[in-house]
């Protein structure tokens, strides 16, 4: 791909030189403007193949900076960052903007190609002060605005990243960007819990997330768990069986924590009527073993079992069989080695299986996360499906 992309610079650079040949712009003497086909062609082989410094600075030096060249300049800078040498880009850039030559509408797109290089070298206060320079220009306000969002994400500074996709919104209001507004301002809100536990911002905080974003399924974590800690228990597990509204696929999530709670405050035998209907309309592990576990606690065990059975027949899945092992040899009195067999198989195949996995870049583990540490999508890793998983 190198070596393509080399020949393609190479053929860019000839027909610049030709050009500006062909217009007949004046040398500089001895260490001049590289204005034949020759020249330019030798200088960037010996760019690419002795790879110095001295070699890079001499090319960027001796080459035009004009509107036919501009580009070139861009891409072998590009091409530097891109093989993770930052250095050799931001000094293509720097001297880019350091020439009086350089046509004013491409100061622009210079600065912003200057500011990744510097994201990409770890220079972060540089490039944010490019990339806040660039927040009012008509053509890289919008691509420097997502990248800043995205460096105060990385540096954990969630209120400015908040102010950004704010400002960001006045021109752009597509659901993505409503989206990551609204999980910007529940980390906020999770941050006024760890930090101060300011449980009236932090409910503020949540409920502006949902005015961002109805669907926000993190923001009615957030409310349910505040309901919690309030002794409202029963206004929890509302709150939380609302998820199945918002977005079902974190339906896993919900009823988890619907179970926890209901173990140790609440009733487990009168949620049998709304898991039931809610396992018709999104059916799934989680869900099943709930309902069953409700069956168990109203009808007993042989109805629970009896459901598990007539499920699994429709539905397979290896977490509801082990369930259904494992309570089928409670109720004959006895567990037969086929059946611990069974049930350490299936523990052991549970065991080191990725329980959760982003739908846009499919980085998966047996952790949630809000946002994806792969792709920095907010809210696209999920509880997976399937026969080993929901």
């Amino acid at each position: 791909m190198d070596i393509v992309f080399q020949w393609l610079l190479l053929t860019v650079a000839v027909a610049a030189g030709w050009f500006v040949g062909r217009s007949g712009q004046s040398s500089r003497g001895a260490g001049g403007v590289i204005s034949d086909e020759t020249s330019v062609r030798d200088r960037l082989q010996f760019l690419f193949t002795n790879y110095s410094d001295q070699a890079v600075e001499n090319f960027v030096q001796s080459l035009a900076v004009s509107r036919e060249t501009v580009s070139l300049h861009l891409s072998i800078g590009a091409h530097f960052r891109l093989k993770g040498e930052s250095d050799r880009a931001i000094l293509i850039h720097q001297n880019l903007l350091a020439r009086p030559e350089l046509p004013s509408r491409y100061t622009p797109q210079v600065t912003f190609e200057l500011a990744l290089d510097y994201l990409a070298a770890g220079l972060l206060d540089r490039a944010e002060a490019l990339f806040q320079q660039l927040m009012g220009d008509r053509d890289y306000g919008r691509k420097a605005s997502t990248q800043l969002i995205e460096l105060y994400q990385q540096e954990r500074e969630w209120e400015k990243a908040r102010r950004v996709a704010q400002t960001l919104t006045t021109s752009v209001a597509g659901p993505e960007l409503r989206t990551q507004l609204a999980y910007l301002t529940c980390e906020m809100a999770d941050e006024a819990l760890r930090k101060n536990d300011d449980r009236w911002a932090a409910q503020k905080l949540a409920r502006e997330a949902l005015e961002y974003d109805r669907t926000c399924v993190r923001a009615t974590f957030i409310l349910a768990s505040l309901q919690q800690r309030q002794g409202s228990y029963r206004d929890a597990v509302g709150t939380l069986l609302k998820v199945f509204d918002q977005n079902p696929e974190f339906g896993p999530e919900a009823v988890d924590r619907v179970m926890r709670l209901e173990r140790e405050h609440g009733d487990i035998s009168r949620l049998g009527k709304k898991l039931r209907k809610l396992y018709h309309t999104w059916p799934g592990t989680s869900l099943l073993l709930a309902l069953a576990e409700s069956v168990e606690r109203s009808s007993g065990r042989p109805a629970a079992i009896e459901l598990l059975r007539a499920e699994l027949e429709i539905r397979p899945s290896v977490r509801g069989l082990l369930r259904l092992v494992e309570m089928a040899g409670y109720e004959k009195g006895m567990t037969t080695d086929e059946g611990r067999l069974v049930s350490r198989i299936g523990h052991l195949l549970l065991a080191n299986r990725p329980v959760y996995r982003c739908v846009s870049c499919g980085f998966s583990g047996q952790q949630l996360h809000w946002l994806c540490p792969s792709c920095k999508h907010w809210e696209t890793v999920r509880p997976i499906q399937g026969v080993e998983a929901e």
